[in-house]
């Protein structure tokens, strides 16, 4: 055998030290790229939606971090998992979004596409005192309570339905008030066409965060129970007759809360339940058929 084809031992070290270097390598590649994995849900989201993002790191004691059009998003721990919500509204513009995600020294930017959705149009006729604008104290009472994230989360499963009649007015409608449409106005919530005394439940278990009167100066919420179920997660619940309950307050899933009304801007006796995240209005509908955790 030549020597020119005789290995050596110094060869055979060195082809070795470099296969068990490039495995070395190859096994760090494959571990860097299950490092971030994101889960987006649903994963064919319309106007309206609540979309979860849900991140899991090598290092689940480190949070990652949720940001779409340079708004960060609160993450929270479940396991070893974290999980952010990303509301969206009829006021979006559909089509490519962008959830950045870093962690583990890593930055992900995953297009979502957020699917268009048709609202009806509306035409709402407001005469005396369904007509009188908010107070002072009403829009700040009722902005510091959309602005709560409280660190527990409260509701288990999906969310109940607060009344048990007919649906009168569905999420999203856009409006005409007293023959001027509202521009950058949608209906941030469901209505149920109750009568006068009809029982109002809460839709998940939380604390009684806002409870408010319209002879406090609610003069467009009405009497009005809002509930933290936690988490950034909230309901309002407007246009009660009664209240039957005070802040501060832990009720559960299916408790009765209050009654039907028309107390505030309403022009009938009527529930309207809005559902907050993380400061903005979503669709309650998903919420109560799905299990958003």
């Amino acid at each position: 055998m030549s020597d020119r084809l005789r290995p050596t031992l110094t060869g055979i070290t060195t082809t070795l030290l470099f296969a068990i270097g490039f495995a070395a390598t190859e096994c760090a590649i494959a571990s860097s790229a299950k490092a971030l994995e994101v889960q987006i849900l649903p994963q064919a989201p319309q106007l309206g939606d609540t979309i979860s993002v849900i991140v899991t790191t090598d290092n689940p004691n480190i949070a990652p971090s949720v940001t779409v059009n340079q708004k960060n998003y609160p993450l929270f721990k479940s396991q070893e998992q974290y999980r952010a919500f990303v509301p969206t509204s009829p006021l979006n513009s559909p089509g490519k979004m962008t959830v950045k995600v870093q962690g583990d020294n890593k930055t992900s930017n995953i297009g979502v596409w957020l699917k268009n959705r048709t609202f009806p149009i509306q035409r709402i006729w407001l005469s005396g005192k369904a007509s009188r604008p908010a107070t002072q104290l009403e829009l700040d009472r009722v902005s510091a309570f959309k602005k709560l994230v409280t660190p527990q989360k409260f509701w288990q499963g999906s969310l109940m339905r607060p009344n048990a009649n007919r649906v009168s007015t569905g999420f999203g409608i856009r409006r005409y008030y007293n023959n001027v449409f509202a521009q950058n106005y949608y209906h941030k919530g469901v209505d149920y066409a109750g009568g006068y005394g009809s029982p109002v439940v809460a839709p998940a278990a939380g604390q009684v965060r806002l409870v408010g009167r319209e002879d406090a100066g609610f003069h467009v919420h009405g009497n009005v129970v809002g509930i933290d179920h936690g988490q950034g997660v909230l309901s309002i619940l407007m246009h009660l007759q009664d209240i039957e309950v005070t802040e501060g307050t832990m009720v559960k899933a299916g408790q009765r809360i209050g009654t039907i009304g028309s107390t505030g801007a309403s022009t009938g006796p009527h529930l309207h339940w809005g559902l907050y995240v993380n400061e903005v209005a979503v669709d309650p509908v998903p919420w109560r058929f799905e299990s958003i955790e």
